[in-house]
């Protein structure tokens, strides 16, 4: 889908950091653009007012999603664990169900999804992963297991998909469009570190990159030393 095509946008988890990004990038591209949020966190998007529409409930609500993406040639969503009532597969699921047929949907994860079983994780890695979600289930705080239905249920549908796979994040002033690979592990990948702000770039200019469709890259910051010394042979 070329930008010309490109004209309504749909941001889910639009009040949290990479959402209040996402919302910048596309705003700057000249596309209109629709949030959904939970309503406690409608005033973290203030800066936005009058510039786009906020449609506040839970991202897990089909009916709330229905509304928010009606017309939208674009979704980008946040896939955020919340609690242990599958917040996150709730809100994958709702997405799935209510896009248009033929919009480009874009998923926000961490590096711990795996599409295709050929990422390379460190122990170190799968320990912090199993830790986290032990942990984080225990205090009911997020499930980190529901992510991985949420991307499962993402990548058995037909639909014009990128799950974009992010490394460890920083704030800072934007570097550039990270560069990414199809597995962790490869050596474009090692330096682990993605400025937020890029993240989210990479995630609006997903929307009209057919390259993506149906693709779940990994990135990484363009300018960190692995991306530097590897990045022509990034795929």
């Amino acid at each position: 889908m070329g930008t010309d095509r490109m004209r309504k946008v749909c941001v889910i988890g639009a009040s949290g950091k990479l959402g209040r990004y996402m919302v910048r990038h596309a705003l700057e591209r000249g596309y209109e653009v629709v949030g959904v949020c939970r309503e406690r966190s409608v005033p973290k998007l203030a800066e936005f007012e009058g510039r786009m529409t906020v449609v506040p409930g839970p991202t897990n609500d089909p009916d709330v999603i229905r509304r928010a993406v009606a017309g939208c040639d674009g979704v980008l969503t946040v896939l955020v664990p919340w609690g242990v009532r599958q917040y996150a597969s709730g809100t994958a699921q709702a997405v799935l169900d209510h896009a248009r047929p033929g919009a480009r949907l874009v998923f926000s994860c961490g590096w711990h999804i795996t599409r295709d079983g050929k990422d390379r994780y460190s122990r170190m890695f799968l320990l912090g992963v199993r830790i986290a979600s032990v942990l984080a289930k225990l205090l009911r705080v997020v499930e980190i297991d529901d992510q991985v239905e949420a991307c499962r249920r993402v990548f058995a549908s037909d639909t014009r998909w990128t799950v974009v796979r992010g490394s460890d994040l920083e704030e800072g002033e934007s570097q550039g469009l990270p560069v990414w690979s199809r597995h962790v592990g490869d050596p474009v990948l090692a330096g682990n570190l993605t400025r937020r702000v890029d993240f989210a770039l990479f995630m609006v200019e997903a929307l009209t990159d057919d390259s993506l469709v149906q693709e779940a890259p990994a990135i990484v910051g363009c300018m960190t030393p692995s991306a530097l010394a590897h990045a022509p042979a990034a795929e």
